[in-house]
């Protein structure tokens, strides 16, 4: 298995680290000839994870993903949905085939609405067959540190996905396999927008016990809108039967739907909540994303599935006012009014 990643942002540098902490020698699209002659030299990304060192026998640089693509066999793409349309516009059907896709994106296809697996299927008639994600409560901050996090890897091919898993399975790396592609990725696009409406609320001075209660509300939004769209295993206590000491069935409880929500929400790492912190102390949304110098996927996240819901047609009052304020400039107290009214 020969593993390429497209991009070099915080994630991408983790599971970098990740893949090579194994042994992989993989292949790494970073940005630019700078970044590129920096991690040669210096042996670590000089913008992100920078604690990080790598052993660069383990790694084959590029800044072509065309060049990258030829080389791998699993491709992970860990760019932000904003740009993911101008990579691909890079590159051809050809150079896609025989590839497997692994998304790392947490975010939808902004100028189309669509997750990247429609968006592949759309440009290149991509067989799912050959699509996997990456999904889960896992800030990069804590794989720098080494610290215990969870990764689900969701495939129609269930073989391959934990093939694909246990090349990212490390002391400090617990590695999940689920089907449910649609259902991680509608749940990693929703959370991001509900951590921008926890970072408002936090902002704007709210405490705990407000945001338990949003948080709460807002886990059980995104249920209504996974089951609306076709989502099946989202009932909490409801499992397939397992053997004694063996991992239960997924459902919505599990750390890929309800606990990437959770630390999305509270933690400190999430750029989603800090995004929305900014936002309530009364940053205006340019001035907050210069200031953050990364990219919230929530913000347009926000935007596509206010769009997508008028078809779904699910009960959102908290991400429609999340998109009210991000896009409509709705005033921050207002809307969170609007939201304390919504709350149960």
């Amino acid at each position: 298995m020969q593993f390429g990643i497209i991009g070099s942002g915080s994630w991408g540098t983790a599971l970098a680290k990740m893949l090579t902490d194994n042994g992989n020698s993989i292949n790494w699209c970073v940005r630019s000839s700078e970044i590129l002659n920096h991690i040669k030299k210096r042996y670590h990304n000089p913008n992100y994870l920078t604690s990080v060192a790598f052993n660069t026998k383990l790694l084959s640089l590029f800044t072509e993903p065309g060049e990258l693509i030829a080389n791998s066999d699993h491709v992970v793409i860990v760019t932000p949905s904003a740009y993911t349309t101008s990579l691909f516009n890079r590159i051809t059907a050809r150079e896609l085939a025989g590839k497997n896709i692994i998304s790392a994106v947490k975010g939808m296809i902004p100028q189309h609405n669509l997750l990247l697996n429609e968006f592949l299927k759309n440009k290149y008639r991509f067989n799912i067959e050959n699509y996997f994600t990456i999904m889960g409560p896992c800030h990069a901050e804590e794989v720098a540190a080494e610290r215990l996090s969870y990764l689900t890897f969701s495939g129609v091919n269930i073989s391959t996905a934990k093939l694909i898993a246990g090349n990212f399975s490390t002391p400090y790396i617990n590695t999940i396999i689920n089907n449910d592609i649609y259902g991680v990725q509608y749940a990693a696009i929703l959370k991001n927008i509900y951590a921008v409406a926890s970072g408002i609320a936090h902002g704007r001075g709210y405490g705990d016990n407000f945001l338990s209660v949003l948080i709460s509300n807002a886990a059980d939004e995104m249920a209504g809108f996974l089951r609306k769209v076709g989502i099946r295993n989202i009932k909490v206590g409801v499992h397939k039967a397992a053997k004694l000491n063996e991992r239960k069935s997924p459902n919505y409880a599990a750390s890929v739907y309800l606990g990437d929500l959770l630390v999305t929400c509270y933690s400190p790492f999430s750029r989603n909540r800090t995004f929305g912190s900014m936002i309530g102390k009364g940053y205006s949304v340019s001035s907050a994303q210069i200031e953050m110098k990364m990219v919230a996927e929530g913000y347009n996240a926000s935007k596509s599935i206010h769009n997508i819901n008028k078809e779904v047609l699910a009960e959102m009052p908290i991400a429609n006012t999340v998109y009210e304020i991000l896009w409509k400039k709705l005033p921050v107290n207002r809307g969170l009014k609007k939201i304390e009214d919504c709350l149960v």
